[in-house]
């Protein structure tokens, strides 16, 4: 179905650490969404939501209000955020509603993600042998990468140090102090060849969406982006993922090369077309990987764009302008919706110090995670 759908209205909370339950913190993203479309919540006919550890998404309408309206749990991993704005859109374009919530949010505890093997289809044996250690993975998967395509770990720490600057122009980023790249190689290795400082901490955050049909949107009073398309993935046979036990020999397959293409296809654009991106960097590894890996480059490339600034907020292909997981932390729920939100105010011209020049048109966010899915949107103002 081609029916245009728009997001009316954003909102989020700031990340990090908090004294606030993951449910007051989903409110508070949703009211500030309302808010920006200029509508109640009675309004909104249908939502989608959810969280990895913070609650379920459909008991918020305690504190939203008992309409009586559909609202449909989601937990899908990394990409809960990305699939429930997928029901969303396919509400929208269904007829079933022409007013849509899309709420992700999250509280992790301090330290490492703890997954359990037997929720992922796996032994006992696979944990207690220490392999749902994932920092482990990511070291593993990038040190593939830097070995076949020539990235070296300077490109590693420019990464992380462009992360902490952006962050630094979001109010509502976690990590908000400049790092330069000789500390982030010296802040201690965790996982050859990832340091302390390149990764990303789980903590917590919510981001809401309204989205609308256009003749819905026509009485809103924000300002309106069109989502032209959003498309989620799961792994096919031969990727390489965090909770794979094994890998079969050759050129590994790629669920965010699927996801990407899916979406691209779908709002007939290109990467060429993409003015201001949002790529998962759990840690800098993975903004090194998906960057080819999204068709913004060829496999090795980085080495050169990414020394060059060509990533920058003022560069040729502006990344992760908000800092991304790496500056926000990863309250896994909420991410793929704070990508999302952050191009929207980007598109709409309202990023304040960390817009990006030139009026962008064309937005683009990817979201991957385990057990190898990914999620991705084009949008356009």
């Amino acid at each position: 179905m081609s029916t245009d759908v728009l997001i009316c209205g954003a909102g989020r909370t700031p990340f990090g650490r908090s004294e606030t339950t993951g449910r007051q913190l989903a409110v508070a993203a949703v009211n500030a969404a309302l808010a920006d479309a200029g509508i109640a919540w009675s309004r909104v006919r249908a939502a989608f939501g959810g969280s990895d550890s913070a609650g379920l998404a459909d008991t918020l309408v305690t504190q939203l209000g008992l309409t009586g309206l559909p609202f449909v749990n989601v937990k899908n991993g990394c990409a809960t955020g990305g699939s429930a704005l997928v029901s969303a859109v396919n509400a929208i374009r269904s007829g079933m509603a022409d007013v849509v919530l899309a709420v992700g949010f999250d509280k992790h505890p301090r330290g490492a993600f703890d997954p359990r093997p037997e929720d992922w289809g796996l032994g006992a044996e696979y944990g207690s042998d220490g392999l749902m250690v994932t920092t482990q993975f990511f070291g593993m998967k990038i040190q593939r990468y830097m070995h076949d395509h020539g990235i070296t770990p300077r490109t590693l720490a420019l990464v992380a140090e462009k992360a902490y600057r952006n962050g630094g122009l979001t109010p509502e980023a976690w990590r908000r102090e400049p790092v330069s790249a000789a500390e982030i190689l010296e802040s201690g290795m965790v996982s050859d060849p990832l340091t302390r400082f390149m990764f990303c901490s789980p903590g917590a955050g919510a981001a809401a969406l309204v989205l609308c049909s256009p003749e819905a949107a026509r009485a809103m009073d924000g300002t309106p982006v069109t989502l032209r398309s959003a498309a989620v993935r799961t792994r096919r046979f031969g990727s390489f993922e965090v909770f794979s036990p094994w890998i079969p020999g050759g050129t590994p397959t790629s669920v965010s090369r699927d996801a990407s293409a899916a979406a691209f296809e779908e709002a007939g654009l290109g990467p060429g077309d993409v003015d201001v991106c949002q790529l998962q960097d759990t840690e800098s590894g993975a903004e090194v990987m998906h960057m080819a890996e999204c068709g913004f480059c060829e496999d090795g490339e980085q080495e050169r764009l990414i020394a060059s600034g060509a990533t920058a907020i003022d560069g040729t292909l502006p990344v992760n302008t908000d800092g991304g997981c790496i500056a926000n932390g990863e309250p896994i729920g909420a991410s793929g919706l704070r990508q999302v939100y952050e191009v929207v105010q980007q598109l709409r011209g309202r990023a304040g110090e960390r817009q990006v020049p030139d009026r962008p048109r064309i937005g683009f966010t990817h979201v991957y995670g385990a057990p190898g899915v990914s999620a991705c949107t084009v949008l356009s103002r």
